[in-house]
């Protein structure tokens, strides 16, 4: 049976300011009407054969997100398989292998990134149906991206010798990303190939190679997952002995060394969607050459991708400009320059800037919340309380709190007394004391909070009781 393993842990940092640490771009709804790159990897699923239930690798932050996008696409009997730490894509897919061998020991995993965009489903599923019929030779199978331009975004794969009886090749080599003259060499010869990240291969055959090759990682999984804590909803990596596993892409650590890798062509109309030039290319441009969402006045603009989230931007006279307003942040970058968005995203993370970790509007298991203004010693928030959800049961060392019910009905417990709060009422919570926000209803409740204190962070929360097990 084919096992769909979806690696959801990544960050997206060049889609900075719309990707963001806690909610990075797989997630989020990039394209008009399309829903997330996460969901579109889920329902590439529908048409394939002998399917089982998928498995989602991700970050342990990320885990309500991912579960709540799995219940919008009707995945609840979906496995989610959390991650302490990052350590690449050859350990994550090790200690999935394993965790699915538990279930079926002769299970064949593809593994599928979660933010890729494949515009031609009936294409790729041809392609894992031929990656399958390799698979079943014992062949490692990666999928290449037929390319039909110099792109120096990606690594590259050449072909060698076809399979008997298969539309396969052999690999023949890897090669990293090249520069423009070479990446035209590459395509002028044919034969090369966009390294897609896609695998196909039995998981025993996986396992037996990152052996080989990558012992070491083989071995650390190994001890990760027979102390893999299994609960209702999640299956949880121990931090210690996953942390201590070196960090390694499957490239490098299996399919780069093994004499069993192959590689099924894919034409597919295939992205990464890695940076904002690749997503001005994915969508449809206007006479002037231009993707532009939001409220935008654009005069004598062409080539530009423009993203206003929250307010007015108003361009004049550019060309190929990307400019993407998210509300606390603006990115302004010259379009052929979109890949090194990342330098600017390292900048924000080697100064600890708030803008890298969370967009304006910070989702959480119980809801949202958003600042709607801070200063010296205050801050302002609009929360959002979802119907049947609640906050932990919690009190703040350095600040006191003041709520505002505009919405719905609150109930509140403070310091041993419950209440209710009904729309225009308001309450004092003392800095010190343990209080929770619950919404009985059937309606979101919404609420403004004020915040007083010397410290205002988000780990100035000490826990007593939580529904969602933080």
């Amino acid at each position: 049976m084919l096992y769909p393993l979806i690696l959801a842990g990544g960050v997206g940092t060049r889609l900075w300011p719309l990707s963001r640490a806690s909610l990075p771009k797989q997630f989020i709804d990039l394209l008009p009407g399309q829903g997330s790159l996460f969901q579109a990897t889920l329902g590439r699923l529908q048409g394939l054969a002998d399917c089982a239930a998928p498995t989602i690798v991700c970050n342990a932050d990320h885990r309500f997100l991912v579960a709540e996008q799995l219940r919008l696409a009707g995945k609840d009997d979906a496995r989610i398989l959390l991650e302490p730490c990052g350590r690449n894509t050859a350990p994550a897919i090790a200690i999935a292998a394993l965790a699915i061998q538990e279930v079926d020991p002769d299970a064949t995993l593809l593994v599928l990134p979660a933010d890729h965009l494949i515009a031609d489903t009936d294409a790729f599923i041809e392609a894992v149906n031929a990656a399958c019929e390799l698979s079943a030779e014992s062949h490692l199978v990666t999928f290449g991206v037929v390319p039909d331009v110099p792109e120096t975004g990606y690594g590259y794969i050449r072909r060698g010798e076809q399979l008997p009886e298969s539309s396969g090749f052999r690999v023949d080599r890897f090669v990293e990303k090249p520069d423009a003259a070479t990446a035209q060499a590459y395509l002028d010869a044919g034969g090369f190939y966009w390294n897609s990240g896609m695998f196909l291969f039995r998981a025993d055959r996986y396992l037996d190679e990152l052996k080989t090759h990558a012992a070491d990682i083989h071995d650390c999984c190994q001890r990760a997952c027979l102390q893999t804590r299994k609960g209702e909803d999640f299956l949880t990596i121990p931090e210690q002995e996953f942390a201590a596993c070196r960090s390694d892409s499957i490239d490098y650590a299996v399919m780069e060394k093994t004499h069993a890798a192959a590689i099924v062509p894919l034409d597919a109309g295939w992205s990464d969607l890695g940076s904002w030039e690749a997503l001005w290319q994915s969508q449809v441009q206007d006479d002037a050459g231009n993707v532009i969402s939001g409220d935008v006045l654009a005069e004598s603009v062409s080539d530009c991708y423009i993203s206003a989230k929250t307010r007015l931007v108003a361009a004049l006279g550019l060309q190929d400009t990307v400019i993407v307003e998210s509300g606390d942040a603006v990115l302004v970058a010259d379009k052929s320059r979109s890949q090194d968005v990342k330098k600017l995203a390292d900048a924000l993370a080697s100064q600890q800037r708030k803008e890298i970790e969370h967009p304006p509007l910070v989702r959480r298991p119980w809801g949202t919340f958003e600042s709607l203004g801070s200063g010296d010693g205050y801050q302002v928030k609009h929360i959002v309380v979802n119907p049947g959800a609640a906050i932990s049961l919690q009190r703040h060392q350095h600040r006191s709190e003041h709520w505002t019910v505009i919405r719905g009905q609150a109930f509140i417990h403070c310091d041993g007394k419950e209440f209710a709060l009904d729309i225009n009422e308001s309450t004092f919570i003392p800095q010190g004391s343990k209080h929770r926000l619950s919404n009985k209803g059937s309606e979101p409740v919404e609420i403004v909070e004020v915040q007083v204190g010397s410290y205002l962070g988000e780990d100035d929360i000490e826990r007593f009781e939580d529904l969602y097990g933080r």
